[in-house]
């Protein structure tokens, strides 16, 4: 196990990327005190593909925002009961795939759920993150922000109007 210093430096809360599933971009928080990453799914259904289970869902990838969506299949690797930070407990499809934390990538699961009421569209637990990273809670973005896209017609030059 490597040395404290030797690990990567979070923030609370970052923008990873999920590029098995299609996912560019998605604003996270980084939540040591949850075992588990969970990723928001606004419906999630089990289905079939050659005889193995698999799970269709969608997401709304970007907070505050429900018209974007995103709909992602992937195999179901378990289903398992998670108790969330209120005490409810809530059996959970679980997947497995590619997290992208700036230009290191790193094999994680993640619990499907409706976090719809939630700041925070994805959770990042102290699983996923223990081998290489800390966390430090007073700091954001450690990894950088994505660049906004420019507006289509946008030049960037002061408006003379």
């Amino acid at each position: 196990m490597m040395a404290s210093d030797e690990k990567s430096i979070l923030g609370w809360r970052e923008w990873v990327g999920l590029p098995a599933i299609g996912i560019e971009r998605i604003k996270c928080k980084v939540d040591t005190g949850a075992r588990t990453s969970a990723l928001h799914a606004f419906f999630v259904e089990p289905i079939d593909v050659n005889g193995e289970a698999w799970v269709r869902f969608g997401i709304h990838p970007l907070q505050r925002r429900n018209d974007v969506e995103q709909i992602c299949e992937c195999r179901l690797v378990d289903e398992r009961v998670v108790t969330d930070s209120g005490g409810h407990r809530e059996k959970r499809f679980v997947i497995a795939t590619d997290l992208k934390l700036a230009d290191t990538v790193i094999p994680v699961e993640l619990t499907l759920t409706d976090r719809d009421t939630m700041q925070f569209r994805m959770l990042l637990g102290r699983t996923a993150i223990r081998d290489g990273y800390v966390v430090d809670p007073g700091r954001s973005y450690l990894l950088g922000r994505p660049k906004r896209k420019k507006k289509k017609g946008s030049t960037g030059a002061p408006r003379t109007d």
